[in-house]
């Protein structure tokens, strides 16, 4: 595949390893197959961002096909329709996983949607803080130590830096690849390189660019907490985790659309050998397999 960037169409910025040093032209679009699936595990993130976060994992095939959620931020509607038109029914979504409870990852109307059947998996430090989900206390699945949600599929959380309550990264293992997911996780530690390290899979946020971070209006309490270690991850942070880590594709995520661009974003990561795709708030990646 070549690579490519379109600047016309967001979410789909995407490009095969090793990416050139100079900017790619735009116009050059190459798109995912929004109903095949590559491999054995597949994700599409539906949305990333400020406005709403979710992205979808689906692992085996045929009656074997498993689907669930990482994040459910946007409204039922938007997401039932954006799975329906990559081949997923609400109804086959079996697990959420959640990093954490804002509201652009996790929204309270999902409770009360009748094709919402999925078990909700959340770590237990986020549990006193969850007062709609107390009330549904039979669909959620407290873990605070690996889980198992399905036959031969591992899920590994790390609990990182992120406001007061923290947010949970993961590790999904499964046959041919494992995943990892890290976002809002505020700075990057050992723990968190040591935790994703060499997935086939690497979905990590890459929210700003610290010089428009810094020119923004933004009121400098919200500067602070974005860049002070518990708020987001800038792009060099992310390019530098990038290449720690050794993943053979990653996907960005949660750019900010008023402090980042997917050009600034896609920079630092020149040249590193795996394959890279640009996630957006507006638009689906398509499906990406490891």
């Amino acid at each position: 595949m070549r690579s490519s960037v379109g600047c016309a169409t967001p979410g789909l910025f995407e490009q095969d390893a090793p990416m050139p040093a100079s900017s790619p032209s735009p116009g050059a679009t190459i798109r995912a197959d929004a109903r095949s699936l590559a491999g054995p595990a597949s994700l599409c993130v539906l949305a990333s961002g400020s406005s709403g976060n979710c992205s979808v994992l689906r692992i085996g095939s045929g009656t074997h096909r498993r689907t669930m959620l990482i994040d459910a931020g946007l409204g039922t509607r938007t997401t039932a329709r954006l799975l329906s038109s990559h081949g997923v029914r609400l109804h086959e979504v079996t697990d959420v996983l959640l990093t954490h409870l804002d509201t652009d990852h996790w929204r309270h109307a999902w409770l009360a949607h009748r094709d919402f059947r999925a078990t909700i998996h959340l770590h237990k430090r986020h549990w006193p803080a969850a007062e709609s989900l107390r009330r549904h206390r039979q669909r959620v699945r407290l873990f605070d130590a690996p889980f198992e949600p399905f036959g031969d599929v591992l899920v590994e959380p790390l609990v990182q830096y992120h406001d007061e309550e923290g947010v949970v990264a993961y590790r999904v293992r499964c046959e041919g690849g494992d995943v990892g997911f890290a976002t809002d996780v505020g700075r990057v530690t050992p723990e968190l390189i040591d935790h994703v390290r060499g997935v086939g899979l690497l979905a990590i946020e890459s929210n700003y660019c610290p010089e428009m971070q810094i020119a923004s209006n933004r009121p400098q309490f919200l500067k602070d907490r974005i860049m002070g270690g518990r708020g987001h991850l800038s792009n060099q942070q992310c390019a530098q985790a990038c290449n720690a880590i050794g993943a053979g594709r990653v996907v960005l995520l949660h750019l900010s659309r008023q402090c980042n661009t997917p050009e600034r974003a896609m920079a630092g990561h020149a040249g590193r050998g795996y394959g890279l795709v640009v996630s957006s708030q507006s638009a689906p990646t398509g499906w990406i397999g490891i």
